[in-house]
């Protein structure tokens, strides 16, 4: 969970690159960037951002590829609780201003910037391909297979042992503590509803724990939207002891 002191000194030049990449969640090439935004990321900024564990750069062909890594994601997020860099002039104090609104927007909604981009983003389709939200094209007329039925639902011990299974995964030991956030990044696919019910329940067990986090302050909006409602407050964290 991120403080203030968490945010690394960047320059405007890293610091558009972190938000290119946030928002397009996605891996781009240096043309890409070039196209995008009027810069490229190469020389001492991709160095140090690389460097800082920020952003993972793809040097195997040319043109460079970039991507933001789990703190690369962190600290995008986290750009509006430092000052901007002198340097940045208005257009850098501007966009921190959006930044810190759109913090606040999608903490008021309880959706995290990660599930927010990628789920607005689209990426370009390569050479042959369509894109996947393009009508498909006229063909002759075929004999259509039924559709496909919606898969069933899960039940409470089914939702409650992938819980367990990604707590598992993610648990340095039995009973440490691990975020929702993660667990819910493991567990995807799984409605949500049916995931906060399962949460609910594994509450009264004797060897499950789910606490709010008492420091408000350290919490980012994707822990915020992770958070499960029990009772009268909103919990962020899990521990499960051995069985």
């Amino acid at each position: 969970m991120t403080s203030p002191a968490d945010v690394p000194h960047l320059t405007p030049n890293q610091i558009n690159a972190l938000v290119v990449l946030m928002v397009e969640a996605r891996r781009v090439t240096n043309v890409e960037l070039k196209e995008l935004a009027g810069f490229t990321l190469t020389g001492k900024d991709n160095t140090k951002l690389v460097d800082l564990g920020l952003v993972d750069t793809d040097k195997n062909h040319r043109p460079f590829a970039h991507e933001l890594t789990e703190d690369g994601w962190r600290v995008a997020r986290q750009l509006h609780t430092s000052p901007p860099p002198k340097q940045g002039g208005s257009t850098t104090r501007s966009l921190f201003v959006v930044l810190s609104n759109l913090h606040r927007s999608l903490d008021r909604l309880r959706v995290s910037h990660g599930d927010f981009f990628k789920q607005t983003g689209a990426t370009a389709p390569a050479a042959g391909e369509s894109r996947p939200d393009a009508p498909a094209p006229a063909t002759a007329a075929a004999p259509t297979a039924a559709a496909p039925t919606a898969a069933a639902p899960v039940s409470a011990a089914e939702v409650e042992a992938l819980v367990r299974s990604a707590y598992r995964d993610l648990a340095t030991a039995p009973g440490a503590w691990v975020g929702l956030a993660d667990v819910r990044d493991r567990l995807a696919d799984t409605d949500r509803a049916a995931l906060d019910a399962a949460l609910r329940a594994m509450v009264g067990r004797e060897d499950v724990r789910i606490i709010p986090v008492a420091n408000t302050k350290s919490l980012t909006a994707r822990d915020r939207a992770a958070a499960v409602r029990i009772g009268n407050e909103d919990n962020h964290a899990l521990a499960i002891g051995p069985a």
